[in-house]
């Protein structure tokens, strides 16, 4: 029966002292959004028939990737055959207003793409960033070489 005493205030006392260990908040990974190039599906796309997918890994420290407000861009995709780049909307990847650290992977889908000039073939490569909601950029990324064919 004592020994039964010494065991129950044993634990206790563990669970007392687990619950008092202060929660380290700090991000583990910077506030600026950080990507790299994980996957391609296809480097050679038929114009209008094949979908270019490009998946990224990002990690954002204050877990800000995406808003809800549809016309904020999130991505920034540039088609190194174009001078413009083109702006697309990221859904929040974590709740809003939660200062948590995230990461990732995207699947970012280019659908029916083509040839600018009116050769068989054509070579684009497509740069790549993440805004956050507090205005940070991520480093940018570029693809390799990927071919259009017609």
């Amino acid at each position: 029966m004592k020994h039964s005493y010494i065991i129950l205030i044993i634990s206790i006392l563990a669970l007392w002292v687990s619950a008092c260990t202060k929660v380290d908040n700090t991000p583990s990974f910077p506030i600026e959004p950080a990507i790299k190039l994980v996957d391609i599906n296809h480097m050679e796309v038929v114009e209008f028939q094949d979908t270019l997918e490009i998946i990224i890994a990002y990690e954002d420290g204050d877990g800000d990737l995406g808003n809800i407000d549809p016309d904020i861009p999130g991505l920034v995709v540039k088609d190194a055959r174009l001078t413009e780049p083109d702006s697309f909307h990221l859904q929040p990847l974590a709740p809003p207003g939660a200062q948590v650290s995230i990461q990732g992977e995207l699947l970012i889908r280019l659908p029916q793409l083509f040839l600018l000039g009116n050769g068989m073939t054509e070579p684009t490569r497509f740069r790549i960033k993440l805004l956050d909601r507090a205005g940070h950029e991520s480093n940018e990324i570029e693809t390799p070489s990927i071919q259009i064919i017609r």
